[in-house]
Parts: structure tokens; C-alpha cells; sequence
């Protein structure tokens, strides 16, 4: 006889937080099923069921770290526009101990998906929707006269998620010269320069 649902959705939240723990401890390099089974102090032939190989247990993790990271509580935004701009950056920065942890997984989950064309098309797509969600922000921004009119919101969205992703990696690598400080007066300084008279985005 079959688990009950509700079994079976428990046992799998399970093994996402057994995943989630392996993740935070060992990043995507120590990722594996002896490990996960390990967490759980359960046979390698149970998680057979869930992960009949490294492909399906690869694409739980990164499932898992876009989970946690929709569900991570965000700054409020004090106004529309640059503001909420700023917010959805700085949410994204290395800023705490906790946010420092996360993006180390995040960065190393870039290999494991580059080198798989359907793990590679799933992190495009996740990176497309945080994408539309600057481009809100930045549409918003251009309707309050916060930014010129002909700005192309595409163009200006895509760069800001560019320049932070790269202030990540660097802050990542060398935490003492990008310490938390610095990184929101960079993010400050960028957004300043975008909507700066003169600038444009886009033709």
C-alpha cells in the first residue's frame, strides 16, 4: 500500500531541509546522495526514490535554494521606484553573516549549472524573473520622474542586476575590502550615476 500523501509530502520536506543542510555545510561540490542520506541517517536506496540520479538531485537543490530564497524575509521598500530599486538590490548583497552564507551556495550553484543545459535553462529562468521584478521597479521609477522618460527599463533592470551580481563576487572573495559599508555606498553611488541628467539607457 502506497504512503499516504500527507506521508509522503512530509518525508519530501525532509529531504529538502536534509538537502538545505548538506548545501549550507558543504556547498554543491559535497552535494551528494551518500551525504544527503547521511543528514538523515537513512539508506542511500530510500532517496532512490526521490533522486533516481545526480541530475534530479541536482535540480531539487537549486529548487530548494530558490525557495529559500523567495521565502527570506525582504527590506521594505520605502517608497516605489528607485527606493524599491535599492531595496531589491541591497536584499540581494552579502550584508550579514546569514546573507554572506547564502550567496557562497548561490555562487557555487553557477558551475553545476553551466555544466547541465536543462539546470543551466532553469537558472535562466530564475534570474529572468528577478529581472522582471527590477524592471517594476525601474518602470516605476521612470512614471515619478526619477529617471528620463526614454530610459529603456530592460536595458537599466538587466545592468543593475549585472553590477550587483558582480559586487557579490567580490565581496564574496574579499569580504575585508567590500565589508557591508562599502557595498551599500556602491549600490548608492550606481544608482545615483543611473539616473544622473544626461545619462541614458538604451537608444
Amino acid at each position: 500500500m502506497p504512503p499516504a500523501r500527507g506521508d509522503h509530502d512530509a518525508r519530501r520536506r525532509d529531504v529538502s531541509e536534509a538537502v538545505w543542510r548538506v548545501l549550507v555545510a558543504r556547498g554543491f561540490g559535497g552535494l551528494t546522495l551518500r551525504a544527503v542520506a547521511a543528514e538523515m541517517n537513512a539508506s542511500t536506496g530510500l532517496l532512490t526514490h526521490y533522486f533516481p540520479n545526480k541530475q534530479a538531485l541536482l535540480r531539487t537543490a537549486l529548487e530548494v535554494l530558490d525557495q529559500r530564497n523567495q521565502d527570506r524575509p525582504r527590506r521594505p521598500a520605502p517608497a516605489p521606484g528607485l527606493a524599491a530599486l535599492r531595496a531589491s538590490l541591497l536584499d540581494v548583497l552579502p550584508l550579514t553573516p546569514q546573507g554572506a552564507a547564502d550567496n557562497r551556495i548561490w555562487v557555487s550553484s553557477w558551475d553545476v549549472a553551466l555544466a547541465d543545459p536543462e539546470l543551466a535553462a532553469a537558472h535562466a529562468e530564475r534570474y529572468r524573473r528577478s529581472r522582471v521584478r527590477l524592471t517594476e521597479h525601474v518602470a516605476a521609477a521612470v512614471e515619478r520622474g526619477e529617471l528620463p522618460a526614454a530610459t529603456s527599463v530592460e536595458d537599466l533592470a538587466a545592468a543593475a542586476q549585472g553590477f550587483v551580481l558582480g559586487l557579490v563576487v567580490q565581496a564574496l572573495f574579499a569580504p575585508a575590502e567590500f565589508p557591508p559599508e562599502r557595498q551599500v555606498g556602491l549600490v548608492d553611488d550606481w544608482l545615483a550615476g543611473a539616473a544622473a541628467p544626461g545619462v541614458t539607457w538604451g537608444s
